[in-house]
């Protein structure tokens, strides 16, 4: 199976980055299912019912939320009529929605995909992760029902998604970070077949501060005193992620390529 992973998507400009690319990339790359990561494409936080249904309609087949969830309140509301998108597994008991769901890919085979929040320097302490992430895999095997399972680590240490990684090598096919909005250099295929990757990136203008227009977030540094609120950059943006290829039988990646498409941080993608 062929597998695209598209980091967060920030604000209008990284909205319109994806809308652009997927139908290209599905097409191009032959792919087989699309996930991403939509927590801050409206406004720089959440992700508002039309936002959703925009990205939807471009062809995404499952959109994952994070901290930001329900920054953009008709989320609540909606992501229980709509079943493509996640939150995190261990937001809160009493949140709305579902943090994992299994989806129907090409020619019937079936994609787990799971969303889960770090702990470590995190502003609310979430439910432990790793317990979130072994209930998930007791009840399915990945190379039985299941033909590939991705989970979306949102968490902010690199040594908690990599612990992450290690913990699911052999049960996801994709164990992916994201959440910094800055790209990682070190996808790989761990010891027991699982594709990894510490951060997919953002969706967004790269001339910026994480997807944010300088000027605030300057001047919170050089000061410490904000005067207004963050705006994300509106200039051209990349796509960032990454390509796995999977064997249908075992669920295990065979391939990992990073991605970046358009903008300042475009590069080829798998050949």
């Amino acid at each position: 199976m062929k597998i695209l992973f598209l980091g967060d998507v920030v604000g209008r400009a990284g909205r319109a980055a994806v809308t652009a690319h997927v139908p290209r990339l599905r097409e191009a790359w032959k792919l087989d299912f699309i996930v991403v990561n939509g927590e801050n494409a409206t406004s720089g936080a959440g992700l508002s019912a039309a936002h959703a249904k925009d990205l939807l309609d471009a062809g995404v087949d499952c959109l994952t939320l994070g901290d930001h969830a329900f920054d953009q309140k008709d989320m609540l509301g909606f992501i229980e009529k709509e079943p493509r998108i996640l939150r995190p597994v261990n937001f809160s008991k009493a949140a709305p929605g579902r943090g994992v769901a299994i989806y129907e890919a090409t020619r019937g085979r079936k994609v787990l995909v799971a969303q889960i929040l770090g702990q470590v320097f995190m502003k609310r302490p979430y439910d432990d992760p790793f317990s979130g992430v072994d209930a998930i895999f007791q009840r399915h095997k990945l190379g039985g029902a299941v033909h590939a399972a991705l989970i979306d680590v949102h968490a902010e240490a690199t040594s908690e998604k990599m612990a992450m990684g290690h913990f699911c090598d052999g049960k996801a096919s994709l164990v992916v970070g994201t959440h910094t909005h800055v790209p990682t250099g070190d996808a790989q295929i761990l010891p027991k077949g699982s594709a990894y990757l510490t951060d997919a990136g953002m969706c967004g203008d790269y001339n910026s501060v994480i997807g944010m227009d300088p000027a605030e977030p300057l001047r919170r540094f050089i000061t410490g005193m904000p005067k207004g609120r963050f705006q994300p950059a509106l200039g051209d943006a990349t796509v960032s992620g990454v390509y796995v290829e999977t064997d249908d039988r075992t669920g295990q990646a065979t391939r990992i390529e990073m991605v970046r498409q358009g903008g300042r941080l475009s590069q080829s993608g798998p050949a």
